[in-house]
């Protein structure tokens, strides 16, 4: 406990962060993103280089030095040349044209990576962003409870209720105690997957603000898929794939055209003869039409290439759709879920706690009565954050799958337009509970009695 108290002393003292600030940290100093970075790098140099010549080579050779004599070339024909082969043409272009496309495969999985890391910083930033709130419910209900045992121990000292009640008032003290570690357990790991996250030491100090937002409407599956086909990053590259098969079957058709290589040189004959300074040139062509059983197979290969990549697009677009139904389904359920905490639990418990408080106050109900209600207020505000975050994160697991953020005016909610609260919900974090209930003060137990007359 001391440890977590210290390391919220820290967080305390750094400016908070809010989602914006923590995504765009972690998209910038993330480990596996600055990785993936630089393999981009690495595939970018390749271009220039897919598309260049041959190294030129240099020859010397010499021929009729005597035998008698080996040390003496002067007696021998010098020639001094070099040579250049060019590609036929094409093929250069062609080749840097693969290695374009390989780049740009190389780019949409590095949006994918980040997309990914994304949804796991939204995830922990709404945890922890939940564990602050379950904290302040946390310090609600020990102050109710502690005006429970208050009321209690001046009920006993009177003689109006048996010290049973005071027992149970501090046990009820104590679990909420045992409730504080999980919750502290809970907001410090959330907030260790942060920082690291955000390329940063796990205990390094961290505080956030924000807030939990759900849409005024989730949009139709169709209209998901649609954008899904349009944005999804393994989508795309594995499109890019395709062209980069098609690419290297361009390629390998060009297999047919000759190359040619060039020599010059210079050659040095031995003194005496008619022309001492000579030169020599040569051209060099290959004759691919006579190895045609070679050429053939590397471009059925990379036909064969290019048909499975376009079976893999897909199967990975069904995959796709399954994983966007999916996360639809959830974000569904979470969304219905919030709504009945919103509108029926929240308001069904507050009332609950209210009359038990207020019964408890005139003596005509027991001290569990009250303990009970209490820990059921406790469960349904957890819960009903829960909920929140739960939709929040169901969310971001729907634009993870489509591959795009959802419309703003969708993300947002519109209170003007919807009645229902729950239709345009924005929960800050350290809100205050709606309604807040005071056990054993004279005036709650006067507000109960007027209600209950």
């Amino acid at each position: 406990m001391w440890g977590t108290n210290a390391q919220h002393a820290a967080s305390s003292r750094v400016p908070p962060m809010e989602l914006r600030e923590v995504l765009d940290a972690a998209l910038g100093n993330n480990p596996e993103i600055r990785t993936a970075m630089r393999r981009v790098s690495s595939s970018e140099a390749k271009i220039s280089g897919a598309g260049a010549l041959e190294d030129p080579m240099g020859m010397y050779r010499n021929w009729g030095t005597p035998l008698n004599k080996p040390w003496d070339l002067n007696q021998a024909q010098n020639m001094f040349m070099v040579q250049q082969t060019f590609p036929g043409f094409g093929k250069r272009a062609a080749r840097s044209a693969v290695a374009s496309k390989e780049t740009e495969v190389t780019k949409l999985e590095v949006e994918a990576m980040r997309r990914e890391v994304a949804v796991r910083v939204r995830k922990a930033f709404l945890d922890l962003l939940r564990s602050r709130d379950e904290h302040r419910i946390h310090d609600d209900q020990m102050r109710l409870t502690r005006q429970a045992l208050t009321s209690a121990q001046v009920k006993y000292t009177v003689g109006k209720v048996p010290q049973q009640d005071v027992l149970k008032a501090q046990i009820a003290l104590t679990k909420l105690a045992q409730h504080l570690i999980g919750v502290d357990q809970d907001a410090a790991m959330a907030r260790a997957e942060l920082n690291t996250l955000m390329g940063r030491s796990p205990d390094a100090p961290l505080e956030i603000v924000g807030e939990y937002t759900t849409p005024a409407r989730i949009p139709a599956l169709l209209d998901l898929e649609k954008t899904a086909l349009e944005n999804r990053p393994e989508l795309l590259a594995i499109q890019k794939e395709a062209e980069v098969a098609d690419g290297k079957t361009g390629l390998a058709k060009l297999g047919y055209k000759p190359d040619f290589t060039v020599s010059a040189g210079y050659m040095l004959m031995p003194p005496g003869a008619m022309t001492r300074n000579t030169y020599t040139a040569e051209v060099t062509v290959n004759l691919p039409w006579l190895n045609k059983r070679k050429h053939d197979a590397e471009i059925a290969e990379a036909k064969t290439m290019a048909e499975v990549t376009r079976s893999e697009f897909e199967t990975r677009r069904a995959a796709v759709f399954l994983e966007i139904q999916q996360a639809l389904i959830r974000a569904q359920a979470a969304q219905n879920s919030l709504k009945l905490y919103q509108e029926t639990l929240r308001p069904q418990t507050e009332a609950t706690v209210k009359a038990a408080a207020a019964a408890y106050q005139h003596d005509r109900t027991d001290f569990l009565n009250l303990i009970d209600s209490q820990n059921m207020l406790l469960d349904v505000e957890t819960s009903y954050y829960k909920a929140a975050a739960e939709l929040d994160a169901r969310l971001a697991e729907l634009e993870r799958a489509v591959g795009a953020e959802l419309p703003n005016d969708l993300r947002a909610g519109r209170e003007r337009e919807n009645p229902h609260p729950v239709s345009a919900l924005r929960l800050r974090s350290g809100q205050a509970p709606p309604a807040e209930t005071r056990v054993g003060h004279p005036e709650d137990g006067a507000r109960g009695a007027k209600e209950e007359k």
